[in-house]
């Protein structure tokens, strides 16, 4: 196409706007003003960047713990392991503490493996921790799980997780607090003595239907982990969501109402049922 000999009425009226819009811009003085800014601009000093410099760390003075100076006092370490037990200690809200004699505890053979139910706790040269009337009260109120959180005397329940004080008003080490004593509250196998093996009186209870003073008197009584060990007792494994897990099952959670109303006794029954009718659908 070639180009058009003759301006349209819009261009003719666009250049009519542009000449009367800068005549408009002339009579404000907008034109001289810019002109202004531009001379006083250019005649500025331009600001200098600063230059940058590499830091040398090597002229500083650096700062070493007291682990890299190597520093091994015996008042640092004593005063360490003081914080540090006094700070364990402190996690107990309803406590009361006595200055009397330091601990004093028995002598354990290398060799010799500790009950699961009584693990080793260090409280030598610290004062002895005792639990407050209104605690002890509180801790026997109930037969359960326990009531009272102790993440230094309390032991782990393998099921439920929870590192609490047990319920039980004969046992030593919860009401004294004496970690020499076994907790008479948590169970202890007889043939691993692992933590895998230690229950309270609610969850061995639930999930596996034996009672505490039971399994207390039975002096060979194994965890579920070494009963499918040994295998002597065909499908009972231990049915808490960790062990479940790892054989990739789905835990089974608060499944005591549905073994229950099943007629079971409790969840590891309902569990070993349904493993024994799984493998029978699989042959």
């Amino acid at each position: 196409m070639g180009k058009l000999k003759c301006k349209s009425d819009y261009e003719d009226l666009r250049n009519a706007r542009i000449l009367e819009n800068q005549a408009r811009l002339e009579s404000l003085g907008i034109h001289k003003t810019l002109s202004d800014l531009r001379s006083l601009n250019s005649s500025s000093p331009k600001c200098e960047r600063r230059k940058w410099t590499k830091r040398v760390y090597e002229t500083a003075i650096l700062r070493r713990s007291d682990r890299l100076k190597r520093i091994s006092s015996v008042e640092s370490s004593t005063q360490y392991s003081n914080n540090l037990s006094l700070r364990r200690s402190n996690r107990l809200k309803e406590i009361s503490t006595e200055p009397v004699k330091a601990v004093v505890r028995r002598k354990v053979e290398v060799n010799e493996k500790r009950p699961a139910n009584a693990p080793l706790v260090k409280v030598k040269g610290v004062m002895q921790i005792q639990l407050s009337p209104e605690a002890s009260a509180r801790r026997c109120s109930s037969k359960g799980r326990g009531t009272i959180y102790n993440s230094v005397f309390g032991i782990c329940c393998h099921f439920c997780r929870q590192k609490t004080l047990c319920s039980e008003e004969d046992c030593k080490r919860c009401s004294n607090l004496d970690p020499d004593e076994p907790c008479i509250g948590k169970t202890d196998c007889s043939f691993c003595h692992s933590p895998t093996g230690v229950f309270c009186r609610g969850c061995l209870e639930v999930r596996y239907g034996e009672d505490i003073e039971a399994v207390r008197e039975n002096k060979k009584w194994m965890c579920p982990h070494c009963v499918e060990e040994r295998g002597t007792n065909p499908y009972w494994i231990c049915n808490s969501s960790l062990c479940l897990r790892k054989r990739k099952m789905a835990p089974t959670g608060l499944a005591i109402f549905k073994a229950r109303e099943m007629g079971y006794k409790s969840v590891a029954h309902l569990v070993m049922d349904e493993l024994q009718r799984r493998n029978k659908l699989g042959r």
